[in-house]
């Protein structure tokens, strides 16, 4: 039995999964990692089970193709859905393996959660941009990190940006503390939060120290490649070193170079078209789609091959994929594809490059 959070890092990493690609825990809130006595057990495990939410396995991988709910439900208590977990904190945007990381340090801790902020483009009058990941498919590709967490799948929490754009540092750990009542958080070391980002993983440790609730801040994760990025957008201050980060993965699918977003992601970069069913034809082999119905973003103009196209359940069909500025072809030998299906309005069919 262990009491509170750590500096020592080394008891927290689980042996099947061990440190990758640089992270690592740097440090805790300042409560020492020590053997309890059987008095100080028995009061842990209480205080525990009133407040933290022990791992459990979560079922059911949801994607693009299947129905569920897209927010977790509020508990019989009406607590928050987040209360008693382990929370990552960030921009989720690419869900790539930093992101990835930080659900395997939550997941060793607690049940783990990735709390998400949305509207942030409205609210900060940034130019609209389509998704790396498309909403739909964001449960599917958290599922999928199920085996890296214990066989636990990280749930996504989602808060409006505008209600807490104005919170200052102090405000925002005592609204994870006393409103959403989580355990504690996980953050990367560059983490800046607060209003007009004025708080660091510093302060985010002693504030949760002040809260009573645990603060895990881990090492970012390095590009192996360490390809130069130039930054001029939205997130330039976040001190950019060689990290992955979901800046360096929209340059990677804007440069057409797939197989470097399959090692920013740790997955193969799925593409999601919603469209009409009679705006789909397909003739000879080849399907063709608008871009327009693509709910997150392609890689760049360009042929790509060893592609593999998803339509509902059924097995994924080898294809190549030919992008340009309109349109998406599609070109496949098999002959499982067809869009006979008249009673549906809309198709959704996902294409992965790589």
């Amino acid at each position: 039995m262990l009491c509170g959070g750590s500096r020592a890092s080394v008891h927290l990493w689980d042996h099947r999964h061990p440190p990758r690609l640089g992270a690592k825990v740097l440090r805790k809130s300042s409560f020492m990692l020590r053997p309890c006595s059987a008095i100080s057990q028995q009061r842990i495990k209480s205080s525990f089970r009133s407040h933290c939410k022990t791992p459990r396995k979560i079922p059911a991988p949801l994607d693009c193709f299947s129905q569920g709910d897209d927010h977790p439900e509020l508990s019989a208590e009406g607590l928050s859905p987040v209360a008693g977990g382990i929370v990552a904190l960030g921009k989720f945007d690419a869900l790539h393996i930093g992101h990835r990381e930080l659900a395997i340090q939550a997941a060793r801790i607690g049940t783990p959660y990735l709390l998400s902020f949305v509207g942030l483009a409205e609210v900060l009058g940034w130019k609209p941009r389509a998704p790396i990941v498309a909403k739909c498919d964001r449960k599917r590709v958290l599922s999928s990190w199920a085996s890296y967490c214990g066989n636990i799948a990280p749930v996504e929490f989602e808060i409006e940006f505008a209600s807490v754009r104005h919170l200052n540092p102090q405000q925002f750990v005592e609204k994870l503390s006393r409103e959403l009542r989580v355990c504690g958080v996980v953050a990367g070391e560059n983490y800046r939060f607060g209003y007009r980002a004025s708080g660091d993983a510093s302060e985010l440790v002693r504030l949760c120290k002040d809260f009573g609730i645990s603060a895990y801040i881990i090492n970012s994760v390095m590009d192996k490649n360490q390809v130069s990025v130039n930054t001029e957008e939205e997130d330039s201050k976040s001190k950019e070193r060689g990290q992955v980060s979901s800046t360096r993965v929209r340059h990677a699918l804007a440069a057409g170079d797939v197989r470097y977003v399959t090692e920013l992601l740790g997955r193969p970069h799925r593409v999601i078209s919603r469209t009409r069913t009679q705006d789909i034809t397909s003739k000879r082999g080849r399907i063709s789609l608008q871009t327009s119905s693509l709910l997150n973003l392609p890689p760049g103009n360009g042929v790509y091959k060893a592609c593999s196209l998803i339509v509902g359940d059924k097995h994924p069909i080898s294809c190549k994929v030919i992008v340009d500025t309109s349109n998406l072809y599609i070109e496949t030998e098999e002959e499982r594809f067809h869009n006979s299906d008249e009673s549906q309005e809309f198709q959704l069919l996902g294409i992965e490059f790589g």
